[in-house]
């Protein structure tokens, strides 16, 4: 998609911000409802990303513009090891840029259109790694909102990562939310009670009946409930009503009895905290430090072979995509020529002033400079503790807020 035709590594200067030019794109590797997503390189440290674009007309005509600022707004807060990470965030003027953590494992909704059969060690590992990366959010008064195989992403070695929070919500304290959203197959009953307006709203429970929906399925092949897109909504409240789960005789009796806990309808005595999931009979031998710290191996490991995902997206973008991100450079100059002889017709008043504010407001974010200058507050509070031995307590306030953001992630930006 991008050849580079210098051998030389190109070196930019530290103080300007990242931006197109400093990523070669090497392939189109998937799309979703808010873009779509390729695999880039950075140009001078050489590093593999994958980057996901978002063309600001479209957003802006969809209606979509907040849904993006909510999924920057949140992941600039976030760092854990079963997310996929935000790394820079930059726009020009067509597309809204994000560039995140690259897994090439593949999606698990992908493994399991392969016919990949995922036996209870792995899924069991899954529920570990998942349910570490939903307290996190929790801790973070985060609610994902859209835990689904689609969304989770596997690395080289088969750990799982989860993805995609241009829905997710914050709710601190006693709030609820109460908007309908989500993948209907996988959205809590409770969720849809408050869209009838018979339920209070809802919380953190609903991302863990996703995950026990998710665990089901990757363990049977299909979900518990015969629920699909086009399914009403009275319909499905009527199916939790009277229909029961069926759980395969073959799983351990501790397995079921943990996805029972998960799929309860009553979100008030579901599992839906780290020291539930913790207490299960069923994860009483899981070594938990060791789980975090990924030296547990996946029982699944992603074929190294092959992309491990459709390889139609490389074609749609190259034949099908009408401004292709390949060819953007000379499609930025040309309009950029036209504008300057004022050749160009007169853009939308209204879409002009949208682009406009979309400009203003889209959060610029790298991760790797905030490192730097995170390393660089250690390293001067570490001088200066040489040379005293009083703690300079200004010099670490005064640097406080990077350090949350990196190490802990940010309570108190992300508030909705």
């Amino acid at each position: 998609m991008g050849a580079n035709n210098s051998h030389k590594t190109p070196v930019f200067d530290e103080n300007e911000d990242v931006n197109f030019d400093h990523f070669q794109i090497l392939r189109a590797i998937g799309k979703g409802s808010f873009g779509k997503v390729c695999i880039v390189q950075k140009r001078d440290s050489k590093k593999m990303y994958a980057m996901k674009y978002m063309n600001k007309q479209k957003c802006i005509e969809r209606d979509e513009v907040r849904n993006v600022f909510r999924e920057l707004q949140i992941m600039q807060c976030l760092e854990h090891p079963f997310l996929v990470n935000l790394w820079y965030s930059f726009q020009d003027e067509e597309d809204m840029f994000m560039v995140v953590d690259l897994l090439l494992g593949g999606d698990l909704r992908y493994h399991l259109q392969q016919n990949v059969h995922f036996n209870e060690e792995a899924v069991k590992l899954y529920i570990c790694e998942l349910s570490l990366a939903l307290d996190y959010l929790q801790k973070h008064y985060i609610i994902h909102r859209d835990i689904k195989p689609d969304n989770i992403l596997l690395d080289e070695h088969g750990h799982v990562h989860i993805t995609d929070f241009n829905i997710a919500t914050i709710v601190k304290g006693s709030e609820k939310a109460c908007s309908m959203a989500g993948t209907k197959p996988y959205m809590a009953p409770e969720v849809f009670q408050s869209f009838m307006e018979v339920g209070p709203g809802y919380s953190y429970p609903v991302d863990w009946w996703s995950l026990g929906i998710t665990a089901y399925e990757l363990l049977r092949g299909w979900r518990p409930y015969e629920i699909h897109s086009t399914t009403p909504i009275d319909e499905i409240l009527n199916m939790f009503k009277i229909e029961r789960v069926h759980y395969s005789s073959t799983w351990c009796k501790n397995m079921v009895a943990l996805l029972k806990k998960l799929l309860t309808k009553d979100p008030e005595c579901r599992f839906s905290s780290f020291s539930e999931i913790q207490s299960s009979p069923y994860l009483a031998d899981i070594n938990w430090d060791a789980v975090l710290e990924k030296s547990v191996p996946p029982s699944f490991v992603p074929n190294k072979g092959r992309l491990n995902c459709d390889p139609t997206f490389e074609l749609e973008e190259m034949i099908l995509e009408s401004k292709p991100l390949h060819k953007k450079k000379k499609r930025l100059a040309k309009y950029k020529s036209k504008e300057a002889s004022k050749e160009s017709c007169p853009m939308n008043g209204h879409l002009q002033q949208c682009l406009e504010t979309v400009r203003k407001e889209f959060i610029i974010f790298n991760r790797e400079k905030l490192r730097k200058q995170s390393e660089q507050c250690g390293q001067a509070s570490n001088m200066d503790s040489k040379e005293s031995n009083q703690p300079h307590i200004k010099l670490q306030d005064g640097h406080s807020t990077n350090n949350n953001i990196l190490v802990h992630g940010c309570t108190r930006g992300c508030s909705s």
